[in-house]
């Protein structure tokens, strides 16, 4: 580990003020132990009298994702499609993610951009970058996601910002999806036009965390693990956080995703927290998926999810088919991606590079707003307007 590129992780101290709580500090009271108890104790009742509350507390989330709720499926559909509609009408927010590079440090075992992969990389100019943008923004796309691979020598905190202030004329919404940022780095986005951003925490288990990241700076797991509340704490508009379904047990994952988000919303009012739940698809490399999800399973939890967070926004990406995502928008989905590539460049730049794993939903911007007003939603390209904070 002598690569100057490989070292470019700093070492950093949590920017809470002493007496604040973190996450992974709440998170010790719910042990792995306590989890599988609880889920394994759940019965009917419990699944019952969680579906007649308004306000569900974490004990009620973990019977809607045991075992026993699994017969009340269509009860739980049909609480989460009411939920929806409260909140958020029948309004589906459209979005489209922007590789803008694939140069990365990070080994992690599951990921298409894992250095270790023998693939072509690309990294784009600012000029490049703003070519690619604006060929969404031409599309219709009005809020845009930025995604890197973790080389901070590469693509700097200063290459992400002059990206999004060349960008943000266009586009409504200009969010990240990148590697773990400081409070000042995250300020720095703010001042350039970011609102949003998005941490995968991949798996909440932290043994089997540090395991699938054995090298990198993504190997730090609390660092990672506070990222959201770090760029909570910054002042950014909109926080999203999940894992990646598929790594771990099912019930553990999904547990704790919707007990950060629910943490974070507890601290962070004023801050929109959101939710994704991918669930691992084929990527370059290989990678056995130990603890696969059903489709039966996963519907369960987008319909939890919606039970104990009804103001949360879930989004479901195009590593799901058209067919999973137009079933799920009128269960509890409200933000789905379109127009989507996971390589770097290809809409405009002439880029060939794989990218960071296959999608199953290839549907254009026009094609998803026809298959909505199908279902009877409307998509929405811009759904807020921004305002200093």
């Amino acid at each position: 580990m002598n690569d100057p590129i490989l070292n470019d992780h700093p070492i950093l101290a949590d920017t809470f003020a002493p007496g604040e709580e973190h996450f992974d500090e709440y998170l010790k009271l719910w042990p792995r132990e306590r989890r599988e108890e609880l889920a394994s104790r759940a019965t009917a009742a419990d699944v019952r009298a969680a579906l007649r509350k308004d306000v569900l507390h974490p004990e009620d989330f973990l019977a809607l994702l045991s075992p026993a709720a699994r017969p009340f499926l269509e009860d739980m559909a049909q609480r989460s499609r009411e939920i929806t509609l409260r909140f958020f009408g029948r309004a589906v927010n459209i979005f489209s993610p922007l590789y803008i590079s694939d140069v990365c440090t990070n080994h992690c075992r599951y990921c298409g951009f894992n250095a270790d992969n023998h693939q072509k990389r690309r990294h784009l100019s600012v000029d490049e970058a703003a070519a690619e943008a604006f060929a969404l923004a031409d599309a219709g796309i009005q809020h845009v996601l930025l995604l890197t691979g973790d080389a901070r020598k590469v693509s700097s905190p200063q290459y992400i910002a002059e990206v999004a202030a060349r960008i943000k004329p266009r586009f409504a919404s200009v969010s990240v999806e990148v590697y773990s940022l400081t409070l000042e780095e995250y300020h720095l986005l703010m001042q350039n036009g970011v609102d949003s951003m998005t941490m995968f925490q991949e798996t909440y288990n932290r043994e089997l965390y540090e395991w699938l990241h054995p090298a990198g700076p993504k190997h730090d797991y609390l660092w990672r693990l506070n990222t959201p509340g770090r760029a909570a704490k910054a002042g950014l508009h909109g926080v999203g956080v999940g894992a990646l379904l598929g790594l771990d047990e099912f019930i553990h994952d999904a547990f704790c995703t919707g007990l950060h988000a629910w943490w974070l919303q507890k601290h962070f009012p004023g801050t929109d927290i959101g939710l994704s739940v991918p669930r691992m698809c084929p990527h370059e490399g290989a990678f056995e998926v130990k603890h696969e999800v059903d489709d039966r399973t996963f519907v369960q939890y987008v319909a939890a999810l919606r039970c104990f967070l009804p103001r949360c926004g879930i989004t479901v990406s195009s590593r799901e088919s058209a067919d999973m995502r137009n079933h799920l928008v009128p269960i509890g989905v409200n933000r789905v991606s379109a127009g989507v590539s996971t390589a770097v460049g290809g809409r405009v730049v002439n880029a060939e590079n794989s990218g960071q794993f296959d999608i199953s939903d290839r549907r254009s911007v026009e094609q998803m707003t026809r298959d909505l007003a199908a279902l009877g939603y409307q998509a929405v390209a811009k759904d807020w307007e921004g305002c200093d904070r």
